[in-house]
């Protein structure tokens, strides 16, 4: 669970750092199709034990679930990738992880509003908290600029994708193994998103790519979606959700110092009080829901 937090941690400086090489969107494409390889190649090589697992599960596969696979891959892969890489394009990593560190809060609105969870002090606690620290963090230094103000309206716009993602995931998965969902509905988001973005692919030059940014992209591609979320899933199994999930509160820590360290991001005493509050937000609603969703995918 800590190589998780480190991978995904670090992830954002990566994918940042590789945007100096390679525009964004090329880049994220690219990485979903070899992420959706991977995936689909563990797929087929749990299909072929056949041994029932969060990674197989023999159940049918219906109509309705393709068409809830479909609206899956629109929502949690084709606009939320858009949402995430745009942001991380024009915000902070800083910004960037702590604004998606709200996601379970925004996860247990949805519950709320579909009367699956009932909101308490608690929960209204933490929400507030991690909304005040969001508040600092983007209402302080770079944030104010126009651009990076845009960045944070798309990752909190990946916030609420995701947030749907998880909750409409989770009829898939109660019949579906974990690993047969998010690699199906990656390939589908897949399909939809290398179309939409391939006209940005003329403005890549090609010649100017270092085999960094290539390494970085494959590392992206395997470790932060595929080997990390693995680990996630085998961890829920092994451990339980609600304990899996604390270990996501390391992540926005690895992002900052991350950034920080190999980017010299500057983190003031707002932003680092932002911090505090989102992080201390989302684990008093973590521990009030018992929430068991996977953390937004990096």
């Amino acid at each position: 669970m800590l190589l998780m937090s480190l991978i995904w941690g670090s992830n954002y400086t990566i994918i940042k750092s590789a945007f100096d090489e390679m525009p964004p969107q090329p880049f994220n494409a690219l990485r979903m199709i070899v992420a959706s390889v991977v995936f689909l190649v563990a797929i087929a090589i749990a299909r072929r034990y056949k041994k029932p697992s969060i990674f197989y599960t023999p159940a049918p596969v219906t109509r309705r679930d393709w068409l809830a696979l479909f609206g899956l891959a629109v929502v949690g892969h084709f606009l939320y990738q858009l949402s995430f890489v745009g942001g991380l394009s024009r915000t902070s990593v800083a910004n960037s992880s702590l604004i998606l560190a709200i996601t379970p809060v925004a996860i247990a609105a949805i519950n709320a509003f579909r009367g699956h969870e009932r909101v308490g002090r608690w929960h209204w606690l933490g929400a507030l908290m991690s909304i005040g620290g969001i508040y600092l963090v983007v209402g302080t230094g770079a944030a104010l600029h126009v651009q990076s103000l845009t960045g944070d309206l798309l990752m909190l716009g990946g916030v609420g994708c995701w947030a749907v993602y998880t909750v409409g995931a989770g009829r898939l998965m109660a019949r579906h193994s974990p690993l047969g969902v998010t690699g199906v509905s990656m390939a589908l988001g897949t399909a939809l998103y290398v179309p939409a973005v391939s006209p940005q692919f003329w403005h890549v030059e090609w010649s100017a790519v270092s085999a960094i940014t290539w390494f970085s992209l494959v590392y992206s591609a395997i470790f932060a979606i595929g080997v990390a979320y693995m680990i996630w899933y085998t961890a829920v199994q092994k451990i339980g959700g609600t304990r899996t999930s604390m270990y996501s509160n390391l992540v926005p820590m690895v992002a900052l110092a991350v950034a920080v360290l190999w980017r010299g991001e500057p983190l003031g005493r707002p932003k680092l009080a932002g911090a505090a509050l989102v992080l201390a937000g989302v684990a008093i609603t973590r521990a009030a829901a018992h929430l068991k969703a996977a953390p937004a995918q990096e």
